[in-house]
């Protein structure tokens, strides 16, 4: 197998397919043009980040079987493309995790001790040991904002420096933040009982802007706040203003709203500022890790044997591939349903996969119902390889059945999600390409899960529905397609509407309508 490396990783990695009989040239800095000459020669690329494998690239890849990405990411790879042409993609995921925990706790001690401020003291000639008095870490509250893969590491750090620690994550159960200790309390508790906060959630449409100026302003006097997640997480002018309004003592820094941040950013000329250049995963070791797992799923795809990171569906064949698209498409929206509207910590998941597709390998089908469920949560970290361990993490419980035959429809997926004592159900079918769910709890829907969708219930009564349209007509939201569900024949009781919008709601209006008479509650999800 030849394997075109176009970004740097470890030389260990390239050593080891080498060593494994693989043919490996690396070129590094190559133009697009280049690329596309290149390319068809080689069975397998490695890249990172930077490098662009679109479907233009793939379909100048004659030879490609395998596509490897030192890192989490896949942003820059087209999946779907490599998909239909049989070529596996794999990445790395975890392969920083520790790196990037042990910085978090780098900056926090950073902070907490003035450390770069003083060696910038001394190298300058002076001696100002009362200027940066710091604080102890021992004793103090430590506030874990997302008790992911990294979080749970900071916290495990923070217990050993004999820290109290308080996690906020409504998607990580008590039993899993107990095993080391963790106090799961809810967001406000966090932020007004912890000395230092610290960030580790994926930026995501919910996640942008999650601790702005109304965050600060609960928060205690003199508290230390460290971001190495991602920028924007953090709102850099609330911070500013808090810093200098004295709330926040200090503030540590990987991660910006803007990279590199610009030379006049306020923050940087704040002393009690502590910054790195998003250097949290950047250690010998990760980069060792994440550069030694591609090149051992490389080296397994040579050998003929499964490898461990495929982001995509490598094991669906050709002749299925068709027919199961879709369903995979249906599955993972019904997990971005059920996410939005249970919210919560996911204790149990059940699909049921009936008539024709019982036929076929739903392996992915769950994963890709595992995926919806947690891409609200984790943005574009998760995918259908990680999905499933991540669940396992999270001590989530999933049962899987097969029913070789149904009444109505070829094939039938039905699945049942569990969070905090409360349960949902979806049920759906394809139609060739196309996807519908045909009911959501005990109301008939049949409708296809794609744009801008509100979900409510409400009570079956004159008018609700129409001061609905008058609250979002006020608003200039369009409201493109309507579908109202009952769970009998009979009017009365509890129905629930499925309003698709042209342009996603505000919190302000989503808020205003569950005060509708009528109205019990209101979701978005994007579809």
């Amino acid at each position: 197998m030849k394997v075109l490396v176009v970004e740097p990783i470890s030389e260990e990695a390239i050593d080891y397919m080498r060593k494994n009989g693989l043919e490996v040239e690396v070129k590094t800095g190559m133009s697009r043009e280049e690329l596309l000459q290149e390319v068809p020669k080689y069975e397998a690329i490695v890249v990172r980040s930077q490098t662009k494998v679109d479907a233009e690239v793939i379909q100048a890849a004659k030879n490609l079987k395998i596509i490897g990405r030192a890192g989490v990411g896949v942003d820059n790879i087209d999946i779907n493309a490599a998909t239909q042409r049989g070529i596996v993609v794999v990445n790395a995921p975890g392969g920083n995790t520790i790196s990037t925990a042990e910085h978090a706790i780098a900056l926090m001690l950073a902070a907490a001790r003035k450390i770069p401020q003083a060696d910038r003291s001394v190298k300058e000639g002076k001696w100002e040991r009362k200027k940066f008095m710091g604080i102890e870490l021992r004793g103090k509250t430590a506030g874990v904002i997302g008790l992911g893969r990294v979080g749970f590491e900071v916290a495990k750090r923070c217990k050993a420096l004999e820290m109290n620690v308080l996690a906020y994550d409504p998607f990580v159960s008590k039993e899993r933040a107990e095993q080391i200790g963790v106090k799961l309390v809810d967001f406000d508790t966090l932020l007004a009982s912890s000395d230092v906060i610290t960030v580790h959630v994926p930026r995501t449409k919910e996640t942008i802007g999650l601790i702005g100026k109304g965050q600060f302003e609960k928060m205690k006097d003199g508290v230390i706040v460290v971001n190495a997640a991602r920028g924007g997480i953090v709102d850099e002018a609330a911070l500013y203003e808090a810093i200098k309004a004295g709330k926040v003592a200090a503030a540590a820094l990987d991660v910006y709203e803007k990279e590199p941040p610009s030379p006049d950013n306020p923050l940087l000329k704040l002393d009690n500022v502590v910054t790195t250049p998003h250097i949290a995963a950047s250690t010998r070791e990760a980069q060792l890790n994440v550069g030694m797992i591609i090149a051992e799923d490389i080296v397994n795809m040579a050998k003929g044997l499964p490898v461990r990171n495929a982001v995509n569906l490598p094991s669906i064949e050709p002749s299925d591939f068709e027919f199961m698209m879709p369903f995979l498409t249906l599955a993972e929206k019904m997990g971005k349903i059920a996410s939005v509207r249970l919210g919560g910590a996911i204790r149990k998941v059940k699909v049921t996969c009936s008539g024709k597709l019982a036929t076929k390998n739903t392996e992915f089908v769950t994963r890709a119902l595992l995926k919806g469920l947690f891409e609200p949560i984790l943005g574009n970290e998760i995918n259908l390889v990680s999905a499933k361990p991540v669940a396992v993490e999270r001590g989530i419980t999933i049962e899987e059945s097969k029913v070789e035959s149904v009444e109505h429809y070829e094939s039938l997926l039905e699945v049942w999600v569990e969070s905090n004592g409360k349960e949902m159900y979806l049920a759906g079918t394809c139609f060739g390409n196309e996807y519908r769910i045909l009911k959501i709890d005990v109301y008939n829907v049949n409708f296809v899960p794609k744009g801008h969708y509100i979900i409510s219930l409400h009570e079956d009564k004159p008018g609700v529905i129409g001061r609905v349209g008058t609250l979002f007509g006020r608003n200039n939201i369009n409201i493109a397609g309507m579908i109202v569900g009952r769970s009998g024949d009979k009017p009365g009781g509890i129905q629930l509407m499925l309003l698709l919008v042209d342009d996603p709601p505000t919190p302000e209006v989503l808020e205003e309508m569950t005060k509708l008479d009528g109205i019990i509650d209101a979701t978005y999800v994007e579809l």
